[in-house]
């Protein structure tokens, strides 16, 4: 890697300070970052030293979302040959669907980037490497059959209005990729319905759409899948929704590694399995002919963005809560209202992303109550303390 270092050193000379393309030299930092650890250090004052900067943070999460990709791909590509009843194999899968993605996945790139390296230029600071997560994560989320000049217009509003207008990289309140995701739904709730999913094209139609399992129920509607196709994920749904098993694979991989947070996870699905459970016990809350309040709440944690959800979107530390009780409260109510969502909305049966969203805005407000909760308790005892003092002397 030398010689690398050594021809980044001599293209990067013209960028130096007091240089020709001084202006530019955030973009060429942000490729050198990328491909070496940073140069500088602190110089005074104390610091916590440690191996684990934002870079390293951000590869793992992408490490631990190339697992649901690839299944993903694959999927896409064996619902497309299943509709159409043609043999495959594994390759002729995997291809298919990443015929598919993997154009979504470069404009989310390209797009968001090229705004992430416009503003470090203007503003004259070092691109920061929180993107790298929110690039491959709105693609997964969104309908595979998106035109992808939507999904590059869902990138600008979420880099824009969702992230740089806030400050950029540590100081947005709502999850970017989410923020994404709600634009499109609210701009073109008809590629965005939740209830299809795009499955194959064929030469004598145009496309062909399957019906998502939640679909399905909130149409009153019986479920053919199996509650192991739902776990492995051989079911329609957007890319990165489908398979709980890959998802789990992810979140323990952000758990070792301490870059997820357990608590959120473990909270936000058990959140989700009370509220189920509460809906399989009082079925009469239900819409009628809605299937969902009578569907076994295990399943409920199988299916839709919901573990997805969870694992990748609440976890975001910049806007979940912080103290650990908040991240309890925080991760119980998304799963909480998720299922809640889903039943009591047939029209949007997916409701994890309006969960998150909502409880992005209160994470601050949770934390603040703990926080005073805790100043209370420890004022009292003080007096308590304080007291006792007094009555000995």
């Amino acid at each position: 890697m030398e010689w690398i270092r050594q021809k980044l050193d001599k293209i990067g000379e013209p960028f130096g300070k007091g240089k020709k393309y001084e202006k530019y030299a955030p973009a060429l930092n942000a490729i050198d970052t990328f491909l070496f650890t940073p140069n500088h250090t602190t110089k005074k004052g104390a610091h916590i030293r440690d191996a684990v900067d934002l870079k390293r943070v951000m590869i793992t999460v992408v490490i631990a979302l190339i697992p649901a990709l690839l299944f993903g791909m694959w999927n896409a590509g064996y619902q497309y040959y299943s509709q159409l009843g043609e043999a495959f194999t594994f390759w002729d899968a995997l291809g298919h669907g990443a015929l598919k993605i993997v154009p979504m996945i470069v404009v989310s790139y390209a797009v968001g980037l090229g705004i992430e390296f416009a503003f470090a230029i203007f503003r004259g600071h070092d691109v920061n490497e929180g993107y790298l997560v929110t690039g491959l994560l709105i693609p997964m989320i969104m309908p595979i059959d998106l035109p992808l000049w939507m999904l590059a217009l869902s990138v600008v509003f979420a880099v824009l209005i969702g992230k740089e207008a806030f400050g950029g990289t540590g100081m947005n309140i709502l999850n970017p990729a989410l923020t994404a995701r709600a634009f499109a739904f609210f701009a073109y709730p008809t590629y965005m319905s939740g209830n299809k999913v795009w499955v194959s094209e064929a030469s004598n139609v145009e496309a062909v759409s399957g019906e998502t399992i939640l679909g399905s129920l909130a149409a009153g509607d019986n479920v053919s899948h199996s509650m192991w196709d739902m776990f492995y994920g051989v079911i329609p749904g957007s890319v990165a929704e489908t398979s709980t098993l890959f998802i789990l694979a992810g979140a323990l991989l952000l758990i070792l590694t301490k870059v997820g947070n357990w608590r959120i996870i473990l909270s936000g699905f058990i959140g989700a399995a009370v509220m189920a459970l509460i809906f399989n016990a009082l079925p009469s809350l239900g819409v009628a002919g809605n299937e969902l309040t009578n569907f076994y709440w295990v399943n409920h944690l199988l299916i839709g963005g919901l573990a997805f959800g969870i694992v990748f979107m609440a976890t975001d530390p910049v806007s979940a809560a912080q103290t650990l009780k908040g991240m309890w409260i925080y991760g119980f109510l998304i799963g909480f209202f998720s299922i809640m969502i889903r039943v009591f909305n047939p029209a949007y049966p997916e409701g994890v992303m309006l969960a998150i969203l909502l409880m992005n805005v209160f994470a601050p407000t949770i934390d603040h109550y703990v926080i005073q909760a805790n100043i209370k308790r420890r004022r009292k005892r003080i007096k308590t303390a304080t007291g006792q003092v007094k009555t000995a002397v």
